[in-house]
Parts: structure tokens; C-alpha cells; sequence
């Protein structure tokens, strides 16, 4: 049964999802989220001619009939996907959390959306190392920061400083806590002929960092906040559930006047009304002004006629877990 409906449901999605499907297969999308459109154990993702089958059966086990059917249809579908490894988010294994191979051999190794090249790095963890939901956000620091100043926090593989830089930013800090996914960073550099600046490539710990570029009075014209869910540090903990607005708070002085915060949140459990009140509480002052809500695009939202589970937690008016926003900064004084 299990078999028969996920055949059903994939081609479902994958007729919506014709027009993201480029002549040479070097851009990255969701094929299949099976959260919204149907089977919330299996989520499918597509890296150039990589595809990442990930099973969030609990017990795993449980999903595997699942995982082989939609691997045979998509071999039979979709040729040009020469390579499938599957990500079991509740394997007790870190190797099979990451990824093991399930068809074909040598995953690819970098994508291009809008123009830019990304490297990727599919099993380095469970989350494939560039983040799909962002698609929109990239797209708007490629056409809006031009000659721009930026901070990039909580980097990760440094995908939406890239985008700043490929649209011409004067200059982009990329921060991050681990050097292993910065590394990534600087590949997506080479791979775009862009100048690596080892002094703006940082890792350290968010809270000492800021507080540094406080003391030096460091500024920029865009600081980017796109943090884990929760964290915690000697230095400071991260709880986007509960308290979304430290963290923007901290690094609002560091912005020029007239400048841009894009802040993102993904806290599943966090409404968007929530959030959105969240945001114009901190506007109240007048020195911060909400611009606009970047969107998550449609094929990780799921389309109107693919949807069929509604989400955990309403997230108007925002349209996804997943929380965008940019907001205008006025400098006091």
C-alpha cells in the first residue's frame, strides 16, 4: 500500500514541479515534500543529478518500502538522476543520519542557482549543506546589496554571502562556529573566480564576535542572522522558540543607517503571528522598519494541488515554518 500511494504522490509532484527542471540538471530543488503532500516519512531532494531520499520513519525501518519504491521511480522517471543516498534521520548511526549510497556512485559536487555556483557537499551532515528554503532570500541579497557591507552570521556553508558577493557587495564577513562548513564557503568562492579575504572568512563563537566588531566600531550595511533552532554556549544560548529577539537586539548597532537585518526563523512550533508580532514589537520604536517577507519557495512549501496535510502551526502571514524577514534599520542619533 505504502508503495502504491508514494507512486501516486510523486508524480503528483513531480508534473507541479516541471518548470524546475533545467536543460543541463544543475540547479537544486525539493521534489518531494512529503510533510505537506502526503507522506510526512519521506522528503526527496534534488542536487544537480543527485537526488537525497530522506527517511524520517521512526522506526526507520518502517519507511524502507517506501524509500525502494520511490527510488525504482525515479530511475524509471527520471534518468538524468544518476546518483540516490538515502539520510535516515533516526538511525542511531551518524554515517547513515549523513548518508549512504542507495544508486549510482560520486554525488555531485556543486550546483548553480540564479547564475551563481554553490559547492555542496551532500553527506558532510544530515542537513546536504545548502538549505533549499533559501532559494528566495539568495535571490534577493544577488539583486539588493550591490556595493553593500555585509555580515553573514550563523553562515553554515556561507550559500547567502556568496549570493551578496556574486551581486556585487563591497564587502562580505561570513561567521561562523565550525571551519569545516566555512571551508565550504571559500570553495563556492573558487568556483565563482571570487577573491578569497581570509580576514573576512571567520569562525568563532556569535556572541564574543559581536561584541568584538562592537569594540572595533565595525559597521555594515547588512547583517544577516539565520540561526540554529537552539543552541547553547559557554557565551550565550539560542532558543528561537521562545526568545527570537536577543539575538536581533545584539546586533542592531552594528547596522548603518538606512541599512538592512534579515533575521530568519525556523522554529516549527513558533507561529508566523507570533513571530510577526514579535517583529513589529521591536519596530515599535521607530528605529526598525519591517520592508518585506521573503517567501519559501513552492517546491519546499508544497503547491496548491500537491497539499494535502496542512502545517503543524499556521505560519501566516508568513507561508512557511521557515520565517523570512528584512527589515530597514534607522541609526539613533
Amino acid at each position: 500500500m505504502a508503495s502504491e500511494l508514494i507512486t501516486d504522490l510523486l508524480d503528483n509532484a513531480i508534473a507541479a514541479r516541471r518548470e524546475l527542471f533545467d536543460d543541463r540538471h544543475e540547479t537544486a530543488f525539493r521534489l518531494f515534500n512529503g510533510f505537506s503532500e502526503g507522506y510526512p516519512a519521506l522528503v526527496i531532494d534534488v542536487y544537480a543529478t543527485t537526488a537525497i531520499l530522506n527517511n524520517y520513519a521512526d522506526p526507520a525501518q518502517a519507511g524502507l518500502p517506501a524509500v525502494h519504491s520511490a527510488c525504482h521511480h525515479l530511475q524509471a522517471n527520471l534518468p538524468w538522476i544518476r546518483t540516490m543516498v538515502l539520510k535516515t534521520r533516526h538511525s542511531a548511526s551518524e554515517n547513515e543520519r549523513c548518508g549512504v549510497p542507495l544508486h549510482g556512485t560520486g554525488y555531485d559536487r556543486r550546483v548553480k542557482e540564479h547564475g551563481v555556483w554553490y559547492a555542496v557537499d551532500l553527506c558532510m551532515n544530515q542537513d546536504a549543506s545548502f538549505y533549499l528554503d533559501t532559494r528566495n532570500l539568495r535571490h534577493w541579497a544577488l539583486k539588493s546589496l550591490k556595493n553593500k557591507t555585509v555580515l553573514n552570521t550563523f553562515a553554515y556553508t556561507g550559500s547567502l554571502g556568496v549570493a551578496a558577493r556574486a551581486g556585487g557587495a563591497a564587502r562580505v564577513v561570513q561567521l561562523d562556529l565550525n571551519p569545516e562548513y566555512l571551508n565550504l564557503a571559500r570553495h563556492s568562492y573558487a568556483l565563482n573566480a571570487f577573491p578569497v579575504i581570509n580576514n573576512d572568512i571567520l569562525v568563532g563563537n556569535f556572541w564574543s564576535r559581536i561584541s568584538q566588531f562592537k569594540r572595533e566600531g565595525q559597521r555594515f550595511d547588512c547583517v544577516i542572522i539565520d540561526p540554529p533552532f537552539y543552541s547553547e554556549t559557554g557565551k550565550g544560548v539560542i532558543d528561537l522558540a521562545t526568545d527570537s529577539t536577543r539575538l536581533i537586539n545584539k546586533v542592531r548597532p552594528l547596522i548603518n543607517g538606512g541599512g538592512y537585518l534579515v533575521t530568519i526563523n525556523n522554529a516549527l512550533f513558533l507561529s508566523g503571528q507570533a513571530y510577526w508580532d514579535a517583529l513589529n514589537a521591536l519596530c515599535a520604536d521607530g528605529y526598525l522598519k519591517l520592508k518585506e517577507l521573503v517567501p519559501v519557495p513552492a517546491d519546499c512549501t508544497g503547491y496548491s494541488q500537491t497539499t494535502v496535510v496542512p502545517p503543524v502551526t499556521d505560519p501566516a502571514p508568513f507561508n512557511h515554518s521557515t520565517k523570512i524577514a528584512i527589515l530597514e534599520v534607522r541609526q539613533k542619533g
